[in-house]
C-alpha cells in the first residue's frame, strides 16, 4: 500500500514538474517572441518585421494560442479580415476556452459577419454563461448582431437581458447597452420608451451625441416639434464636434453601429 502511495505521489510530482516546465518554456517564447520583439515594432509600418517575431516563436512552438491570436490581430485593424481569420481560427483551436469569444467579438465588430458571431457567442454561453469579452457582456453581442440583422425584437430582447444584470451586478448599465436599447425600442416605434432609456444613458454620460441625436428623432416622432427636435440636434453635432461619441477602445479602427454621421 505505501509502494502504491508513494508511486502515485512520483507520478503527481513528475507530471507537475513537466507541466511547470511546458508552462515555463511557452512563457518564455512569448516573451522574447511577442514583448520583447513583435510588441517593439509598428505592424502599420514594418508588418513583415512583426510577424518574422511571431514566427520563428511558432517555429518553437506551434501549439501557443497567444502567437497565432498576435499574428491576426494586425489584420483585422489593417481591414484584411480574411488573412487575421485565417490566424484566428487556429488560436481557437488551440484555445476556444479564451480566444472564441474574443473570435466572436471580432466577427461582430470587425468582420460584421453577424449570424457567425451570434453562433460563436451562443456557444460561449452555453459553455461559460453570458460573461464577459472587450467590456461587454456576450448577450450585448448577440443583441447588436439582432439589430444589425434587422430582427428588432430578438434585438431587444437580449440588450433588455444584459442591462437587468448589469443593474442586478452593478446597480446601473452601461451607456452603450442603453443607447442600442434605446435604437432597438426606436427601430420598433416605441418612441417614449427609447427617450425614457436615452436619458437614462444620458445621466451617465451627458454629452453623448448619439444618444442626443436619436433622442431628438424619437422626440420628434412623438411630438411633431421641429423647433425642439433641431436644437437638439445642433447640441449634438456640437458635442460630435468634441469627440463626445462612441468611446469604446475598438471605435478608433471600425465604426460602430448607428454611430451618425456628420
Amino acid at each position: 500500500m505505501i509502494k502504491v502511495i508513494y508511486f502515485l505521489f512520483f507520478c503527481t510530482l513528475f507530471t507537475c514538474n513537466a507541466q511547470h516546465e511546458q508552462k515555463s518554456k511557452k512563457d518564455q517564447i512569448i516573451q522574447e517572441h511577442v514583448y520583447d520583439c513583435a510588441d517593439k515594432i509598428n505592424y502599420y509600418t514594418n508588418l513583415n518585421d512583426y510577424q518574422k517575431c511571431l514566427d520563428e516563436g511558432i517555429k518553437k512552438d506551434a501549439t501557443i494560442a497567444y502567437l497565432w491570436q498576435q499574428k491576426a490581430m494586425p489584420y483585422f485593424k489593417l481591414k484584411q479580415y480574411k488573412t487575421g481569420m485565417d490566424f484566428l481560427d487556429k488560436a481557437v483551436r488551440l484555445d476556444s476556452n479564451r480566444y472564441l469569444s474574443y473570435r466572436a467579438f471580432i466577427k461582430c465588430i470587425f468582420v460584421k459577419d453577424y449570424n457567425d458571431a451570434i453562433v460563436d457567442f451562443e456557444q460561449c454561453i452555453k459553455e461559460k454563461g453570458d460573461s464577459y469579452e472587450m467590456d461587454h457582456s456576450y448577450s450585448f453581442y448577440i443583441g447588436l448582431s439582432y439589430l444589425q440583422l434587422k430582427d428588432f425584437f430578438k434585438a431587444e430582447s437580449y440588450f433588455e437581458k444584459t442591462i437587468f444584470n448589469q443593474k442586478k451586478m452593478f446597480n446601473e448599465a452601461h451607456h452603450l447597452d442603453l443607447f442600442y436599447l434605446g435604437v432597438t425600442k426606436y427601430e420598433l416605434g416605441k418612441y417614449q420608451e427609447a427617450v425614457t432609456i436615452f436619458d437614462e444613458a444620458l445621466n451617465q454620460y451627458p454629452k453623448f451625441s448619439d444618444v442626443i441625436y436619436y433622442k431628438a428623432l424619437a422626440l420628434n416622432k412623438i411630438n411633431n416639434d421641429d423647433f425642439e427636435t433641431s436644437n437638439l440636434i445642433e447640441k449634438a453635432k456640437e458635442f460630435a464636434s468634441k469627440g463626445f461619441t462612441i468611446n469604446e477602445d475598438n471605435a478608433i479602427y471600425e465604426e460602430y453601429p448607428y454611430k451618425v454621421k456628420w
